[in-house]
């Protein structure tokens, strides 16, 4: 768990969660590091599923399988460092909204980029599109979702950025959340609604901009050390 994955799941749970929530389930649970669990409402009742056992597991699940749940029995559903590893992501995202009730939130934190990691394996990595994507296949398959907000946020102390995705199952008069987690945190290529405008748009990507400040100071560098050698005195 990498400081801004906590970070922005808290963010989610302080602005998204309403009074007359009871319910989360959480896919991709074991504690490694840090668990979302730290900042979900206290009285919730809190379900960690993951396809082995381990701190902060409840419930083991076969990867691929139907959750053993029914329909609509969650408020929440949160996954967090968890679709890069899934070999079939899109699949596990239709289950995660089939348990949602409606008004229901399914919150997704994924990386937008960083470093090959086998866990066991790393298939996958999301650009500021993907939740209108899943929002479209979700729609296909007969399990409509909106999309509330999706965004792309570079790292902070660690190497990951993070694509941020909230969806929520439609439902005449949901609350609105008490603000977007966009406006909280450093935050570019906002989607909001549909999804087809983004706002803070940056056609780079957070390791292309790290190159290309390295470059500009080794030329800057460079620049000096010629600088330095004109002011020598003859040999």
């Amino acid at each position: 768990m990498h400081d801004t994955a906590l970070e922005h799941a808290r963010l989610f749970f302080e602005l998204y969660w309403q009074p007359g929530f009871t319910d989360v389930i959480e896919l991709g649970s074991q504690d490694v590091n840090g668990s979302l669990r730290e900042v979900c409402p206290a009285g919730a009742r809190y379900v960690g599923v993951d396809t082995g056992p381990g701190k902060g597991v409840d419930v083991v699940v076969t990867a691929g399988d139907r959750l053993p749940y029914a329909d609509a029995s969650f408020d929440i559903a949160v996954t967090s460092s968890t679709f890069e590893h899934d070999v079939m992501f899109w699949e596990s995202f239709l289950e995660l909204v089939r348990v949602l009730r409606p008004g229901g939130l399914l919150y997704l934190n994924a990386p937008s980029n960083s470093g090959f990691h086998r866990y066991p394996l790393d298939c996958w990595r999301f650009y500021p599109d993907a939740g209108l994507a899943l929002t479209r296949w979700a729609h296909k398959k007969g399990l409509p979702v909106e999309l509330m907000e999706s965004f792309v946020a570079p790292p902070q102390t660690d190497t990951w950025c993070d694509f941020v995705a909230v969806f929520r199952r439609p439902m005449a008069g949901a609350a609105p959340p008490r603000g977007r987690i966009a406006d909280h945190t450093p935050a570019e290529n906002v989607a909001s609604g549909n999804g087809d405008n983004l706002e803070r748009i940056d056609w780079s990507t957070y390791d292309m901009r790290q190159l290309a400040a390295r470059d500009a100071k080794i030329l800057s560098l460079e620049q000096e050390i010629r600088e330095l050698r004109q002011k020598l005195p003859p040999e």
